[in-house]
């Protein structure tokens, strides 16, 4: 590429990194970038139709790939719009690189038609974020940021002045992709202290292993510590799609949308082992036992409870140097027992997973089931937060080929659609699927026309309960009742279909299976709407008395206010329909 101007030098240092498209809505400020990337032949824009679904996109890559990936927003609102995306990419820990185009440059700071300050309003998200307003600044700020992003893994965020980006190119040359593509370090823990984790976790009877995203590329060796330790392996959400498959050991998950299983075994045994976890929520932890920690974040050990080693190092280099320390317990009662109590909690779960022909509405757990019986082996899964993170949480299989990418860190809606599209933009060859909720669809719906605009095969699966789900839930828990919760919706597949997406509305189980497969099987875009149990409860693994208060209140409430209805929905569709 002939390069021109400072937007020609972004986008072929951009390219040389790897990057060969950006996600964004085009405005005038952005002109040199657009036309950059229109003369660029390993280059594309990808246009969409809210800044937000940009950034969400660009996370959803990235969450694939590990890569770096790209998004752009005009000046003023445009780039505004990426905030939310961008905090989910940061708090993910995945590397993307924004493009915030400003306000021509001498009218900054005079109160122009749209002005803001990114550079102020991007540094909670990001490692990096910086204002170019000289030509010569573009070579190493922009270095820098996609180094940030890499090494850092987050976020960094280049503003660009639309009149900066189209002046003469700056005099240094384009680096070489050697020269700016950067490694993933291995981070060996010191000796002494797998001889003071190795003290512990032989001095300990009863082991429990807590596993999270940091186990990613750590399965095999995971699997030789829990056998030598006879220690049960919880796991995080962000662990599933890396621990739960062909894992003897697993007793489930912990937290909100865990397991009492998962939960009963952290709260009984001598020693937890946290590897690669980040987990937030404090009441889930023990408080009774040893707590050991491995992350390659200093900052993350002990931060959510109080721990007795704290190692900072990768999990897999950790494991290795620690397997030959370890005396292999004998006794194995603990992991026996629960492994019991999960077999148990698994087959009650199994057994909601059900749909009766012509019992409606359909139970959310069955279609959760019959989406991860349809997909391909190799399906990426997204999924909107609230109870659709639940289902697939509860009912998608991983194998090791499977992925499973959410907002579970940053817990935005709308983020399952939009990660879907970078997802599918990124590997065009695999099955991309949605577990999107009415409420989260809703809220970035337009770019539904995105899939049509660019034929992208995604297969949009709607969770149509009419609610926000687990905002009732939390309601009902404190005692509420639900306040704007409730949602009017249309007829998805209607409104799919007059987009030119193929569509179906399913209402009864009984047909459920053969419109997945159908829609599953078609060469293009698909949305299935699928009618689901409004009051559908989804149980924590331990209730305390707050809880059953609250929900008590809320019954009585809602007899009270006339809302009787509602309780009596409840049970049928938790007791009587099962």
């Amino acid at each position: 590429m002939k390069v021109r101007n400072v937007a020609d030098y972004l986008v072929e240092t951009l390219s040389r990194t790897g990057v060969n498209h950006l996600y964004g809505v085009v405005g005038d400020s952005l002109n040199g970038i657009t036309e950059a990337v229109r003369q660029h032949e390993d280059m594309e824009w990808i246009g969409v139709r809210h800044e937000e679904s940009a950034a969400f996109a660009a996370s959803g890559e990235s969450q694939l790939t590990g890569k770096l990936a790209v998004c752009a927003g005009s000046c003023g609102p445009g780039n505004l719009h990426l905030i939310n995306g961008l905090f989910d990419a940061h708090r993910t820990r995945t590397p993307v690189l924004a493009i915030a185009a400003h306000i021509p440059s001498i009218e900054v700071g005079g109160g122009y038609f749209q002005e803001t300050h990114p550079q102020s309003l991007f540094q909670e998200c990001s490692h990096y974020c910086e204002l170019i307003s000289e030509v010569e600044q573009a070579p190493y700020v922009l270095e820098s940021a996609i180094r940030a992003a890499v090494g850092g893994q987050g976020v960094s965020v280049i503003v660009l002045p639309g009149d900066v980006a189209l002046r003469d190119a700056p005099q240094r040359r384009v680096i070489s992709a050697g020269g700016i593509k950067l490694g993933t370090p291995d981070i060996s823990p010191d000796s002494a202290s797998i001889t003071e984790l190795a003290d512990l976790l032989n001095a300990s009877r009863r082991v429990a292993i807590f596993a999270g995203r940091g186990c990613k590329a750590a399965h095999a060796e995971l699997m030789k510590l829990a056998d030598v330790l006879g220690a049960p392996i919880i796991h995080a959400l962000g662990g599933k799609e890396y621990v739960e498959h062909d894992n003897p050991f697993d007793i489930g998950m912990t937290g909100f949308i865990g397991f009492s299983s998962g939960y009963a075994a952290m709260q009984s045994c001598d020693a937890l082992l946290m590897l690669g976890t980040d987990f937030p929520y404090k009441q889930f932890l023990p408080a009774q036992c040893s707590v050991a920690q491995v992350d390659t974040r200093a900052e993350n050990l002990g931060r959510r409870v109080p721990i007795e080693l704290g190692i900072v190092g990768d999990v897999r280099r950790t494991i290795l140097q620690l397997l030959p320390a370890l005396n292999r317990k004998a006794d194995r009662r603990f992991l026996s027992d629960a492994l019991a109590h999960y077999a148990r909690v698994r087959k009650e779960l199994d057994e909601l997973a059900v749909g009766t022909p012509g019992s409606k509405p359909i139970h959310p757990q069955y279609l959760a089931r019959v989406i991860s019986e349809t997909a391909t082996d190799d399906a990426v899964f997204t999924a909107d937060v609230g109870t659709t993170t639940v289902w697939a949480a509860r009912y998608l299989r991983m194998n090791g080929q499977r992925r499973l990418i959410g907002s579970f860190c940053h817990g935005s809606m709308a983020n399952a659609l939009p990660q879907a599209i970078g997802v599918q933009y990124e590997a065009p060859m695999r099955q991309v699927v949605t577990f999107s909720g009415d409420g989260g669809l809703t809220m970035l719906m337009g770019d539904l026309i995105t899939l049509k605009q660019h034929n992208l095969p995604v297969k949009v699966v709607v969770f149509n309960n009419g609610v926000l789900g687990f905002v009732a839930l939390e309601m009902k828990a404190a005692g509420f009742l639900e306040t704007g919760v409730d949602l009017e919706n249309p007829d998805f597949a209607a409104m799919a279909e007059s987009l030119g997406i193929r569509a179906r509305r399913v209402e009864d189980p009984a047909e459920l299976a053969e419109a997945a497969s159908e829609l599953f099987a078609h060469d293009g875009p698909a949305l299935l709407d699928v009618v689901t149990a409004k009051q559908e409860l989804v149980l924590p693994p331990t209730i305390g008395l707050k809880e059953i208060k609250g929900f008590s209140l809320w019954v009585l409430q809602a007899i009270i206010n006339g809302r009787g209805d509602a309780v009596v929905d409840l049970a049928k569709e938790n007791l009587l329909s099962r």
